[in-house]
């Protein structure tokens, strides 16, 4: 359960399994809780003697361990400013930032704390880490919850990391659930009380009690117009060209990052981004105002938000299945095996889960099956093909056509 710095890895891979898991338990009317568990100068702090005994604990041979004590020992640093260089401080802990070893070696120290997690789920990106359990019974939860988070920072301890409880905070997602009038404290080992909140950045996305994705998208609103703003000022100094690649590479990725994660929002906040998302295409294409959207998208060549979306979730649904994403995305998933032959028995479909509810229909493993069932319809896929020709045959099928009246 550790997603950072691994190949096929991602935040947003990281995120759709914690989601899933929510989402999940939400919709088996239980209570969810989650510790957002921060350290202060994680790879700063790790200890050098106990990183080596780790290295020799996976079986690296004394050589290699000559190598690695060799390559963290008389290490220095020292600060340049107008000119002048500081006198060199000796570095006695830490891994190297910036390098390539760097984040494989915090990743190698901190591997076995996901063990401590007892009954609860883990989940780590680097040293960004959620301890979440769930049940029929909030006080069984809590109780749940406690007990695992002492272990992990008792684990942290034994490797001498640092959790910085300012930063460290709880929430109860309570979507289908009342909220009770009090919450049992989750407490450090060192007595002090944890603050419950309803909003968190947990990797580049913003999660509230309630998953509405709410808060995110007004973060993403508000920084997209700022932007935009800064681009209508000095529309002047750009040729079309240049506002072309300014909106493609300051905008988009913006609206693109986690878009598969925040996708599952209400229309009513999604179309909050459709309205910046035609702005930046007004300063594209000059277009008045009063242009219909479906002309901004072919003006600029773009598709909607929507198809992008769908497009971008489609991709990782194949990834899926191609096994290119990690195992606890894959294992969501079960391909069908057909009970009788019949036309469309021969094309690849999915399992789809049982769900109870609407918020069960929102995770990854039901809308992912549901999805590509419902693509297959038209796609008709009876093997599994590159993703690159799978992605120009998405491209055929997602066009952007006009329902307005």
């Amino acid at each position: 359960m550790q997603s950072g710095f691994r190949a096929g890895h991602g935040c947003t891979s990281a995120t759709l399994k914690v989601l899933n898991d929510i989402l999940t338990a939400i919709d088996k009317k239980h209570y969810c809780a989650a510790v957002f568990i921060d350290l202060a100068k994680a790879f700063d702090s790790v200890n050098h003697h106990i990183l080596i005994g780790r290295l020799n604990s996976l079986g690296f041979s004394n050589d290699c361990l000559a190598w690695f004590t060799n390559y963290f020992s008389d290490r220095g640093q020292c600060v340049k400013s107008e000119g002048l260089l500081s006198g060199p401080l000796a570095v006695s802990m830490g891994v190297p930032q910036g390098s390539i070893l760097g984040p494989t070696l915090f990743s190698v120290c901190i591997n076995e704390v996901a063990l401590a997690a007892g009954e609860s789920l883990i989940h780590l990106y680097a040293d960004d880490t959620i301890l979440y359990t769930s049940g029929p019974s909030l006080d069984t939860v809590l109780t749940t919850l406690q007990a695992s988070f002492n272990a992990i920072q008792l684990s942290f301890r034994g490797l001498q990391l640092l959790l910085n409880t300012s930063k460290t905070k709880c929430m109860l997602f309570n979507r289908s659930l009342p909220a009770p009038t009090r919450l049992s404290n989750i407490t450090t080992l060192d007595g002090s009380d944890l603050e419950y909140v309803d909003n968190y950045k947990y990797l580049g996305v913003w999660l509230d009690c309630k998953l509405s994705f709410q808060t995110h998208i007004k973060h993403l609103q508000s920084k997209v117009k700022s932007r935009i703003g800064f681009l209508f000022r000095n529309k002047a100094s750009f040729t079309h060209a240049a506002k072309h690649t300014l909106v493609k590479l300051t905008i988009l990725p913006i609206l693109d990052f986690g878009d598969v994660i925040y996708k599952i929002a209400s229309n009513t906040l999604l179309n909050k981004l459709d309205a910046v998302y035609h702005s930046a295409i007004r300063f594209v294409t000059k277009a008045p105002y009063t242009t219909h959207h479906c002309d901004l998208y072919a003006l600029v060549g773009w598709p909607s938000l929507h198809t992008r979306r769908q497009t971008h979730w489609l991709h990782v649904i194949y990834k899926t299945l191609l096994g290119k994403v990690p195992p606890y995305l894959s294992s969501l998933v079960t391909i069908a095996s057909p009970t009788c032959s019949t036309r469309s028995s021969r094309y690849i479909s999915l399992v789809t889960p049982k769900t109870n509810s609407f918020f069960g229909r929102l995770s990854f493993q039901f809308s992912a099956a549901n999805d590509w069932n419902e693509l297959q319809k038209s796609l008709k896929l009876e093997t599994l093909i590159s993703l690159t020709s799978f992605k120009h045959q998405l491209s055929e099928q997602l066009t952007d056509y006009c329902t307005c009246t």
